[in-house]
């Protein structure tokens, strides 16, 4: 709600900590009803499908659903720790965060357990390896998310890379991975192939993707908790011991690295937008519908 003062320019209605809380509160339930209900959706539908396997638990999924929509809500103020916030909210929002972990284990396992019988897949089928990986990213996320909303351990995380490294296993080691695992599922059928142009380029996008989120993400890891100690280490006389600007010198190489992360990620979604261009431009039914005789 603001108060708006010309066509590109308004003001809050609410002051301070309150404006901080609002904010937080939509915030968070921006990660946790656009980019995780919707996509758990996605996966709950397009794993089964792809794997030709029925899901685990229809009664956990179910579970899921309404224990993230019971608990997500209440799990913003982890974002304002140490801030003006009243601390009985912090610690509310800290208490649910690490509660938000049990309902997103629970789909994440709910997902992998649904390949039992179909592991073999794996091994020749690129397209369910981003629905399987990107639910390990899923977990990875949700289980590093809780652990940061911990007061002691946001005291080092906070403001830093670290929190980047977080949102981007989330954005693009989920909700990229699920949709390009979905996508690559659904434009044979919409288009009347039985597999994708190249299913080697797909292999080749899968590597490439996975290889860029785990430099982008490892990278923003290393930086981000050596940014942390480098704020807090005080001098004898209780000084600080490093500039910001130091620190921002120290992550310069974690920079590079990320920088590379990013390319790879990038050259990746092109090798997809070459694929399905040649894959929405074939002529119906002319793919070959063996993965394994396709050319490249």
């Amino acid at each position: 709600m603001a108060v708006p003062v010309s066509l590109t320019k308004s003001y809050s209605i609410y002051a301070g900590a309150v404006d901080a809380m609002v904010q937080w509160w939509y915030g968070h339930n921006a990660v946790g009803f656009l980019l995780t209900a919707g996509f758990l959706g996605m996966m709950y539908y397009f794993v089964p499908k792809q794997a030709g396997r029925p899901v685990y638990s229809y009664r956990l999924s179910v579970v899921h659903f309404w224990a993230l929509v019971s608990l997500y809500i209440w799990a913003g103020p982890h974002h304002l720790h140490y801030t003006a916030l009243p601390d009985w909210t912090q610690s509310l929002g800290m208490v649910m965060s690490v509660i938000l972990f049990v309902p997103s284990w629970g789909g994440m396992i709910n997902g992998i357990m649904t390949l039992s019988g179909a592991w073999h897949k794996l091994r020749t089928d690129p397209v369910l390896r981003f629905l399987v990986v990107s639910l390990s990213f899923y977990g990875m996320s949700t289980f590093e998310g809780p652990m940061m909303a911990i007061k002691s351990v946001n005291a080092l995380s906070h403001y830093t890379d670290w929190t980047v490294g977080h949102v981007h296993s989330g954005a693009l080691g989920w909700v990229a991975m699920i949709s390009i695992g979905a996508i690559y599922h659904l434009i044979p059928a919409l288009f009347g192939h039985a597999n994708m142009y190249s299913v080697k380029l797909v292999n080749t996008h899968f590597w490439l993707h996975t290889v860029g989120v785990v430099l982008y993400i490892v990278a923003m890891w290393i930086s981000g908790v050596m940014q942390g100690l480098m704020w807090r280490a005080v001098n004898s006389d209780g000084t600080l011991m490093y500039s910001f600007v130091q620190s921002l010198e120290a992550s310069y190489p974690f920079y590079i690295m990320r920088f590379l992360g990013g390319v790879f990620i990038v050259v990746g979604m092109l090798v997809m937008a070459y694929n399905v261009y040649r894959t929405v431009t074939a002529k119906s039914g002319s793919l070959a519908t063996d993965a394994n005789t396709q050319m490249a």
